[in-house]
């Protein structure tokens, strides 16, 4: 099909994937003169009228789909009967092809990517699709390193009132989930159970469970525990390696409980690799943090110390103990003085959004983005054609009570009003703490706390002249 025109307006240049039910192309827009991606769906599937109807209504949900981290659907069509879907086109690699050039990535590199396709994937369980064949393949990343889902739609379309049809296996084998291998009703728990796949390839440089065969594959996602994350690769943090365990778990209610959920422990995992060496052992247990035990191989590696030696050691410290603070009794002697701390350093984390004054919902879940070290990513207010109510905002928790003394805004949509508020409740009520500002590319808002807030709320005030929504990519406490 090379050469071929579709619908007298997409000329077919290249065959750059095929699967089981479409081939996708690059092809040139002679319209619009850009190069686009298109689908066709295979010849067997467009003599099912049923089929194909439920194909157009899936195409046109998955257009809905607006996000940095979605591949964007441009048009859609039927030419001499066949039914095609056109797509942004993604000048780069796909994520399978990063590991298979590379190998495994650093950790950080990894949790970077899988946090974007996690974001991407919230958002479409958030406007009520699954995307039922999550694998690298069909994470495509651009020339900036964004990462973008593809190839939604689909597999979904061969739903009938929600019940997969009979004897009908979707996913690829190596990132299927137990139930999608067994048959049974699959959701968002399906897609996380896939993500933590790609997650494992990515820090190690395989799948869990290689296989000869589709079936054989399968039925290993199904029986078999996953391979210990940390006995193949020891420099993982242990918190990276829960959470992989987590949305590995054979029941899907053992996993995540929604795909905002895994991002947010990704995220905290971002964060955890930038924490004090104390902190860098901890994991989540009954969503409280709590330090994780040594890998049991690093158990068994440590050498046994006798007890006269640990008692000659303790002797020894104290005696040194005992100098010192003579020493301090000496010089400090007649004064009394405490040496000043420095304070600990604020991480502030997207928790969601505040607008008393509207449906009490802007984009909540897009509100981690904002705190995620990605300035690809971002934060946003709903779309405005007159902004008249007294403010949205975009509510960060700093783990605990605190008094930085500032905030940095950076924003994509320079020229807003913005003030920053605090409170000790995600859901308010918050009181200013700050001037208002006009915020334009990087601003840091001075703060003046009397007392420590757990809560603040960047509070937009105006939109900028022309523009219906504000886009916050990155907020740091400084």
């Amino acid at each position: 099909m090379v050469g071929e025109r579709i619908a007298d307006r997409y000329e077919l240049e290249e065959l750059v994937g095929t699967g089981g039910m479409s081939s996708v192309y690059r092809a040139h827009d002679t319209l619009l003169e850009r190069n686009v991606a298109l689908k066709i769906l295979h010849e067997q599937y467009t003599t099912d009228a049923d089929f194909v109807e439920r194909f157009k209504r899936e195409a046109r949900a998955v257009a809905q789909l607006s996000h940095p981290n979605i591949v964007t659907v441009i048009d859609r069509g039927e030419d001499r009967g066949r039914q095609y879907i056109v797509f942004e086109y993604i000048d780069g690699e796909n994520l399978k092809e990063r590991v298979v050039r590379a190998g495994r990535l650093p950790v950080r590199d990894a949790l970077e990517l899988a946090l974007q396709v996690a974001h991407g994937l919230s958002f479409a369980h958030n406007q009520g699709l699954v995307h039922r064949d999550v694998k690298p393949q069909n994470v495509l990343l651009n020339g900036d390193g964004q990462a973008k889902v593809t190839d939604f739609g689909i597999a979904r379309s061969l739903e009938v009132d929600s019940v997969t049809l009979t004897g009908t296996v979707l996913g690829t084998s190596n990132y299927i989930a137990p139930e999608q291998a067994s048959g049974r009703n699959v959701d968002v728990h399906t897609d996380i159970y896939s993500l933590g796949v790609v997650l494992f390839e990515l820090l190690v440089g395989d799948v869990p469970f290689p296989g000869e065969n589709f079936v054989a594959v399968a039925m290993k996602h199904v029986n078999e525990p996953p391979p210990d994350l940390l006995e193949i690769r020891r420099d993982v943090p242990p918190r990276v390696a829960a959470a992989v365990d987590r949305a590995l778990a054979k029941d899907p209610a053992q996993r995540f409980e929604t795909m905002d959920a895994f991002a947010a422990e990704l995220e905290a995992c971002l964060a955890s690799l930038d924490a004090p060496d104390d902190d860098a052992g901890a994991t989540m247990v009954g969503g409280r943090v709590a330090p994780v035990a040594a890998p049991s191989g690093a158990r068994r590696s440590r050498k046994r110390v006798s007890r006269s030696a640990i008692g000659a050691i303790v002797l020894g410290v104290l005696a040194l103990a005992a100098v010192i603070v003579g020493l301090l009794a000496l010089r400090g002697h007649g004064k009394k003085h405490t040496p000043s701390q420095p304070a600990a350093a604020v991480r502030l984390r997207g928790v969601g959004s505040y607008d008393p004054f509207g449906d009490r919902e802007e984009h909540s879940s897009a509100a981690p983005r904002a705190t995620d070290h990605n300035q690809t990513t971002y934060w946003d207010t709903e779309h405005y054609t007159s902004f008249t109510k007294p403010g949205v905002g975009l509510v960060l928790d700093a783990g605990r009570a605190a008094k930085p003394a500032g905030i940095t805004i950076m924003t994509t949509t320079p020229g807003f009003t913005a003030e920053v508020q605090a409170g000790q409740s995600a859901g308010g009520p918050f009181h200013p703490v700050s001037a208002t500002q006009t915020i334009n590319g990087t601003t840091t808002i001075r703060l003046d706390l009397h007392a420590p807030s757990r809560y603040f709320v960047v509070w937009i005030t105006r939109l900028p002249a022309g523009v219906s929504s504000v886009q916050i990519t990155e907020v740091q406490a400084s």
